[in-house]
């Protein structure tokens, strides 16, 4: 048997130190191991002391560690009291002694090691109360499959001190099972334990092990001391190979690094009539809002990553995916007078959605008992037109008075002009027909009622209302608001009749490809306009141009939903088209008549605006009997001038002083309606050919003055 270290260690200290007893005294008595040794003795002496003085048990094999230093420097110090070595060579045979005990008793080793004690300091053997230990499950009272559990587990080593009480088999499943941990001693928490410990366990892949906390139940303990561990390679082999919708959408979508992370599938929906599938889903957690990248949805779900067939809506915490066969909205919505005739609220089916619902906007503001703006955007050939169609035959149903103003004459508004009661196409048309809806807030201000005789504000549906509710359309509006004759009177009487006309029953309905300031769009007017409408904005030209349109109407701008020029599905592999140097299919449906709506709750629809048919009768749509102003507005109207046909040419004074004729009082004539707005304004007019020299107030103006110089 090899001799323990310990007790090498000591005998060598032994050895060493007997030789250094002996001559130091001698040679050097004021040395500084003799004053080492000595306070080493004083040590042994103090631990001696304490010894004697606690007693009791052990107390023997205490006196017994110090005494090698104590005797140390006894030695020492009779070394260095004899004379020489002393008689008979004392001091060696002292240090001789004292080694030779040291080595024979060992009392640092010996009595630091169990089992190894001497017989002095071995206490008298006491019967001592066993450790207190959970019983554990008798094994006759457990199924087989339990007993195999902990057999594999008590194989592993019991991973984080655990053990195994029970196991179940999943139904079905030949390898399935849970097994149901508890922590080896009571009262502690499981802690350490991982998938992969359990995995090593069972001989399976750590990705089919899952683990998860047991919950208090009656008749059984739960808690941090508990653990359930379901083991899962069948299922998860076929779940690999054939998963469901709700197992994919857990995998693939639900996932942090998935299209809708922290959501759950509620239920899928296959409606085969409309050829569209439904996902609807919610997210884990109710105080969380749903972050969907749709692109990522896409690929989790297996669908092709197309704006044209795949549809997001927000509701809340919950969201549905729509995924369509064919693009929802390239199909026709035809216009018809049921879906275009107002209900009592003033509103009317302008359209429908991806889902097939209706959208519906209004004629008129009745919670607000006024008239209804309407703000209407979108790029050439996106359906606006088709809109003011549908739009001016709803408030004609609901027996409205409609003008039309373009800056050039078209086919489609010369068609409408049938059906309204006045339409032009010219910025001069457009000045006289917002002067003469601004002087009419003044003449209707002033109008009895016939049931007491007074004037009150406009109230929707009130049939004792003396007049009918006037809408006002511009389209190209920012055209018309940098001509440089009549733009100036264009936005300045716009912007005053979107703040003033609703309360008189005038709506302003301006249309064109941007709603910024510089186009003449002002600040008060897209307040209002958006304030007192459902905004529509058709095709912009890209997604930046569509946020940047509806910015301030809804709670998130970057929620607008995108408008491709062309709805077209995607076929077969551009991998394989470019190896191959084959074209890309042309199958792309154009997205005229496709918009979004700001609803009054600042959310987005996407929709198809419904579709009137120029080239037929619209007579199917519109009501046989055209509305027009009162006799009385039009009395008044001529009063002031503003009331003859606008297609005529610039009367001389209408819009700016008339120059002097040289009838001697030196002072310009004006042809003023009496309202303001027929006179005193900033430009002259040449008495030969009705051409204006305006003044220079903005960059639009110096740069249209320049380029109509003759001789530059």
């Amino acid at each position: 048997m090899s001799t323990p270290r310990s007790v090498a260690l000591e005998r060598l200290a032994y050895t060493l130190a007997a030789p250094v007893l002996a001559v130091a005294p001698n040679i050097t008595p004021d040395s500084p191991v003799n004053q080492v040794v000595q306070l080493a003795g004083a040590a042994g002496v103090g631990g001696w002391v304490l010894a004697y003085r606690d007693g009791g048990q052990g107390a023997g094999r205490k006196l017994l560690r110090w005494s090698p230093l104590v005797l140390a420097a006894a030695v020492d110090v009779a070394a260095k009291s004899t004379t020489g070595w002393g008689p008979w060579w004392l001091d060696g045979l002292l240090a001789t002694s004292w080694a030779a005990a040291g080595l024979f008793v060992l009392p640092f080793s010996r009595h630091a090691r169990s089992r190894h004690r001497p017989a002095l300091a071995t206490p008298a053997p006491q019967l001592q109360p066993a450790p207190a230990t959970e019983a554990l499950p008798a094994p006759d009272n457990t199924d087989v499959l339990t007993r195999g559990a902990r057999l594999l587990w008590e194989a592993a080593g019991m991973p984080a001190r655990t053990h195994i009480v029970k196991a179940d088999r999943h139904e079905d499943m030949q390898f399935d099972l849970t097994i149901l941990l508890r922590a080896s001693e009571t009262g502690r928490p499981i802690t350490g334990l991982s998938e992969a410990a359990v995995a090593a366990a069972f001989g399976v892949d750590a990705g089919d092990v899952t683990l998860a906390d047991v919950a208090i139940q009656p008749g059984r303990q739960g808690g941090p001391g508990w653990m359930e561990a379901h083991i899962t390679p069948e299922a998860n082999a076929r779940r690999r190979k054939a998963p469901t919708a709700q197992e994919r959408w857990t995998d693939k979508v639900a996932g942090p690094k998935g299209g809708a992370p922290g959501s759950v599938l509620v239920h899928t929906t296959r409606d085969t009539v409309r050829g569209v599938t439904f996902y609807r889903a919610k997210m884990a957690d109710t105080t969380e809002t749903p972050r969907i990248d749709l692109a990522k949805v896409c690929r989790g779900l297996g669908l092709p990553e197309d704006d044209s067939c795949v549809f997001v809506l927000i509701d809340g915490t919950e969201f549905l995916i729509s995924a369509f066969d064919e693009p929802p909205l390239s199909r026709i919505f035809t216009a018809t007078r049921e879906l275009l005739t107002p209900d009592a609220k003033g509103m009317y089916v302008c359209g429908f959605t991806i889902t097939g619902q209706p959208v519906k906007t209004m004629v008129y503001q009745r919670d607000k008992n006024a008239a209804a703006h309407g703000l209407i955007l979108g790029v050439s050939r996106s359906g606006k037109t088709q809109y003011f169609a549908i739009n001016m035959a709803a408030q004609s149903l609901n027996g409205q008075v409609v003008w039309l103003s373009t800056v050039r004459k078209d086919e489609k508004t010369t068609v409408l002009g049938k059906y309204i009661d006045r339409q032009g196409s010219n910025a001069l048309w457009m000045a006289r027909s917002l002067r003469a809806a601004k002087a009419l807030c003044e003449i209707r201000a002033e109008m009895p009622w016939t049931h007491d005789g007074q004037p009150h504000d406009y109230k929707p549906g009130d049939p004792r209302c003396p007049y009918r509710q006037l809408n006002v359309y511009a389209d190209e509006f920012m055209t018309a608001a940098q001509d440089t004759l009549f733009g100036e009177f264009i936005q300045k009487d716009g912007d005053d009749l979107t703040v003033t006309g609703l309360k008189y029953g005038i709506g302003f309905n301006p249309a064109g490809q941007s709603p910024f300031a510089h186009n003449g769009f002002s600040t008060e007017m897209k307040d209002n306009l958006r304030q007192n409408s459902r905004p529509i904005t058709f095709n912009m030209g890209s997604p930046g141009a569509t946020r940047k349109a509806v910015e301030g109407t809804m709670e998130n701008a970057f929620d607008v939903p995108t408008i491709p020029a062309r709805y077209s599905r995607s076929e077969g592999s551009e991998i394989e088209r470019a190896i191959k140097g084959e074209a890309a299919p042309e199958n792309g449906v154009s997205t005229g008549g496709v918009a979004v709506m700001v609803l009054d709750n600042g959310r987005a629809v996407l929709m198809r605006s419904l579709y009137a048919d120029f080239d037929t009768d619209l007579a199917g749509i519109f009501p046989d009997q055209v509305h027009r102003l009162t006799d009385h507005e039009i009395r008044e109207l001529e009063k002031r001038g503003l009331w003859f046909d606008w297609n005529e040419p610039v009367r001389p004074g209408e819009f700016w002083p008339e120059p002097d004729d040289g009838d001697g009082d030196g002072k310009p004539r004006r042809r003023s309606g009496g309202d303001g707005s027929g006179g005193g304004g900033k430009r002259r007019i040449k008495s030969a050919d009705h051409r204006a020299e305006p003044q220079v107030t903005s960059p639009q103006q110096a740069l249209a003055a320049i380029k109509s110089l003759n001789n530059a």
